[in-house]
């Protein structure tokens, strides 16, 4: 099917929509996108479903908005209606087909100090250099360890967000009705550490992870209050839903896992200092299951802390650093409960990143190297990559991913045997 035939359904199917909905009676609008093949070639044997490539896919994007002014029901001051989706075919899952809606949702602003979002959308916030403490957001894991666009890091979610302007500081609420997991290794396209089989796992993994179910008591809530005060911007956040990663254990015997509840507690302040831009992150992770620490089954409760500097030292180079502090709260309860045989975490966590980008050949060429580094753990993870923009439409891009560490039960020990180098080539219309 032709990308000319594929934006006139697009459109169609668009306006059909808005029609009903009074709002849909101008031009019709622009559609852009991409084109863009994906191969990551793997380094090492992790026995996953193929023995060569984790990545290979073909992939096209389409992308849209319908502006509306005020003279409909819906709201006085006018709004926006946002599409993206992309069509995808997976060699990697034996040449099958999808359609990934990523984006869709109705924005518009009922009042001068509100702005509402409601449908598909991906919410982020914090001041984390992919590292997240207060951005409890899903995210997709699978597509940072195999080489997919930045973009691909964030998934998106239904919600309905209502951003407010008071004079003392603005206000973001958002409601999420129905739960979405982490994106994480299961041992098809990349191994993990199974503690259920005591070492990596590939496709002979037999774990299953028990999502909430899809009712209102499981609805997911988040908020945050930010202000700037002298150039500083100055944050707090609440969260209250479930662990996007599943840390808990529901059935040993059954090899079940589950996203236990979760609540958080977290501040930040960003804003220029010592020539570049500096900031500090913490948050209180609430087990609401586990309240003292002492049932083995329910990941603790946890403090975390990360504070970060990022400076321009001219010549289109940029270089930025990271510390992130993390401490597993109720430590003595949690030895005490374990078992003889059971693997256990560690009461503190050190992580330490470094990002170095230079532009070149009059910003046509970006180099890059991301660096995490865990002393305590013992691990780290090399993400090196060059892009080259060779005209205003076509763009390669290739690179690397390096995890490593001394043991499988860390985070990026047990990401060890997915090594891979990739290469992207995309045509954006």
């Amino acid at each position: 099917m032709g990308t000319v035939r594929i934006k006139n359904i697009v459109i169609a199917a668009l306006t059909a929509w808005l029609i009903p909905l009074g709002v849909a009676k101008a031009e019709l609008p622009e559609v852009h996108g991409f084109l863009e093949a994906a191969y990551g070639y793997k380094l090492e044997d992790d026995g996953t479903k193929h023995e060569d490539f984790n990545l290979s896919e073909q992939r096209g994007q389409l992308k849209t908005q319908y502006y509306f002014d005020g003279d409909n029901y819906l709201a006085d001051k006018g709004g926006v209606i946002s599409f993206k989706g992309d069509f995808l075919v997976d060699q990697h899952n034996d040449d099958e087909t999808e359609v990934e809606l990523r984006e869709l949702n109705l924005a518009f602003t009922p009042h001068d100090m509100v702005d509402l979002k409601a449908g598909l959308q991906v919410l982020t916030w914090g001041t984390g250099d992919y590292l997240f403490i207060n951005d409890l957001f899903p995210k997709d894991y699978i597509s940072f360890f195999t080489g997919r666009d930045d973009e691909y890091l964030k998934k998106p979610s239904y919600a309905l967000k209502a951003s407010l302007y008071p004079a003392l500081a603005n206000v973001d609420l958002v409601a999420i009705p129905y739960f979405t997991p982490n994106t994480i290794p299961e041992g098809d396209r990349l191994s993990f550490f199974d503690s259920f089989q005591q070492g990596i796992a590939g496709t002979e993994s037999e774990r299953t992870l028990v999502e909430p179910t899809k009712d209102i008591n499981h609805a997911e809530y988040a908020a945050r209050v930010y202000k700037n005060v002298g150039g500083n911007e100055f944050a707090f956040y609440y969260f209250r839903g479930f662990d996007k990663n599943p840390r808990s254990y529901l059935d040993e015997a059954n090899r079940e896992l589950y996203y236990q509840k979760l609540n958080v507690y977290g501040a930040s302040i960003r804003g220029a200092i010592a020539g570049g831009i500096g900031n500090i992150e913490v948050g209180y992770y609430e087990s609401p299951e586990d309240t003292d620490g002492t049932d083995r089954m329910i990941e603790n409760s946890s403090f975390k802390a990360m504070t970060g500097y990022e400076v321009d030292l001219g010549s289109d180079l940029k270089v930025g650093f990271q510390y992130l502090y993390e401490r597993k709260l109720d430590y003595d309860n949690y030895k005490e409960a374990l078992l003889p045989n059971d693997y256990y975490w560690d009461e503190h966590r050190h992580l330490l990143t470094n990002r170095i980008t230079k532009l070149l050949n009059n910003q046509t060429v970006r180099v890059s190297l991301f660096t995490f580094y865990s002393p305590s753990d013992n691990d780290g993870y090399f993400r090196p990559s060059v892009s080259y923009d060779i005209t205003d439409q076509w763009k390669v891009t290739t690179g690397a991913n390096l995890p490593w560490g001394e043991d499988y039960i860390t985070e990026f020990g047990g990401m060890e045997k997915n090594k891979n180098i990739y290469a992207r080539v995309r045509y954006t219309f």
